[in-house]
C-alpha cells in the first residue's frame, strides 16, 4: 500500500484549495470582520453584535476550508507505477490510473493505492530437514508483481505479508521433499517446482511470481567432506567402467578382424603386406623380400641378419620372445 502522496498531487491540491478558499473568504466571512472591527474601534462598541459578528465570521472561515479540502480532495494524479482501486457506496467499481482524475465525494471513496512495480525479497529456511534428514540453511530471492490490483486491495488485507508468508511455505515443503543432493546441484529444477507453488497460492491474493532463485544452500562442514569423498569414489568408478568398456569393444573389433581375415582368401598375404610396409617406414629397420621356396633369398637373409648383429650388442632372448 502506498504511504503518502505525490508532489504533483500535493501541489495541485494546495492551489486548488487556496484558490477557493481567498475568493470565498473575502466575499462571506470579510464583511463579518471588518463590521466586528469597525465595532471595537469605535468609542461605544457593542459588545453583543462583536461577539456574534466574531462568532460568524470563524463558523465561516471553518466551513470555507471545509469546503475547500473536500474539492481539492476530488483530484488525483498518480504516477505510471501506481493504481488506484474504487469504491461506490463500499462495493469496488474497478481500477484507476495512471495519471490526473477526479473523484466525486461521498458517494465514491479509495479503497487503496497499490505499487505495481516489481520487488524482490529473500526468504529464508533455517535448519530445515531435507527428505534424508539433513538439516541445512537455504535461501531463495521471490521476484513478483502486483497483477491485480483489484484482487490485492479487496480480498486480503495485506497481500505482501500475505505472500511472503506462502513463500516460506512452499520453501519449506520444497525442501523436506527432496534430497540433499538435488537441492546442491539441481537448484534450477527446484526453483521452478518453487515457483509454481508459491504463484499457485499467490493467485489468489491478485500476486504474479515472475522468477524465484536459490542463491545460498548451507550445509554441515562434515557432510560437505563426506560428500567430496563420494563423488571421488563414483568417479573413480566411472572411470574404471569406461575403461572396461573400452577394452571390451577393442576385444570385440580384434574378433571380428580375425573372423575376417580367415574367411576372405588372399586376405593374410595383404595383412603380411600392410605389416612389411609398416616396418619399412621405421629408419633402422631392413626389409628384404624373398619367396619362401627361395634358397638364394634364404641365404641373402640369413648374411644381412648375421652382419647387423656384429654391430649391435648381443641381446638376450628370453623365452617368450623369439625375435632378434
Amino acid at each position: 500500500m502506498i504511504r503518502g502522496t505525490s508532489p504533483v498531487q500535493r501541489f495541485i491540491r494546495r492551489v486548488i484549495r487556496w484558490v477557493i478558499v481567498i475568493p470565498l473568504w473575502l466575499l462571506i466571512a470579510l464583511p463579518n470582520f471588518r463590521f466586528a472591527w469597525v465595532e471595537i474601534i469605535s468609542h461605544a462598541p457593542n459588545g453583543g453584535v462583536v461577539v456574534m459578528h466574531l462568532f460568524f465570521c470563524i463558523i465561516l472561515t471553518g466551513v470555507i476550508f471545509f469546503i475547500a479540502n473536500i474539492i481539492a480532495g476530488m483530484i488525483f494524479v498518480l504516477p505510471q507505477w501506481q493504481r488506484l482501486v474504487l469504491l461506490r457506496l463500499g462495493k469496488s467499481v474497478g481500477v484507476r490510473g495512471p495519471g490526473l482524475f477526479i473523484i466525486p465525494p461521498f458517494i465514491y471513496s479509495v479503497a487503496r493505492i497499490i505499487d505495481v512495480r516489481i520487488i524482490t525479497y529473500e526468504v529464508k529456511a533455517t535448519k530445515t530437514l531435507t527428505k534424508d534428514n539433513i538439516p541445512i540453511d537455504v535461501t531463495a530471492a521471490v521476484e513478483l508483481e502486483v497483477e491485480n490490483p483489484e484482487k490485492a486491495a479487496i480480498d486480503v488485507q495485506d497481500y505482501w505479508k500475505t505472500t511472503e508468508w506462502a513463500s516460506m511455505e512452499a520453501l519449506k515443503s520444497t525442501i523436506g521433499s527432496n534430497n540433499l543432493r538435488p537441492l546442491l546441484s539441481e537448484t534450477d529444477k527446484i526453483a521452478l517446482e518453487l515457483k509454481t507453488e508459491i504463484d499457485t497460492a499467490a493467485k489468489d491474493y491478485g500476486v504474479n511470481v515472475r522468477a524465484v532463485r536459490i542463491t545460498d544452500v548451507g550445509t554441515p562442514t562434515s557432510l560437505i567432506e563426506e560428500l567430496a569423498v563420494i563423488a571421488r569414489a563414483e568417479r573413480a568408478a566411472k572411470a574404471k567402467q569406461i575403461q572396461a568398456d573400452a577394452e571390451k569393444n577393442v576385444a570385440e573389433s580384434l574378433a571380428e578382424a580375425t573372423r575376417t581375415l580367415s574367411t576372405q582368401p588372399g586376405a593374410m598375404e595383404l595383412r603380411q603386406i600392410q605389416a612389411i610396409l609398416d616396418i619399412s617406414k621405421e629408419e633402422s629397420s631392413m626389409v628384404i623380400v624373398y619367396p619362401l621356396s627361395s634358397l638364394m633369398g634364404q641365404q641373402i637373409a640369413a648374411a644381412t641378419a648375421g652382419s647387423q648383429a656384429k654391430k649391435k650388442p648381443p641381446v638376450k632372448i628370453s623365452p617368450l620372445d623369439n625375435t632378434l
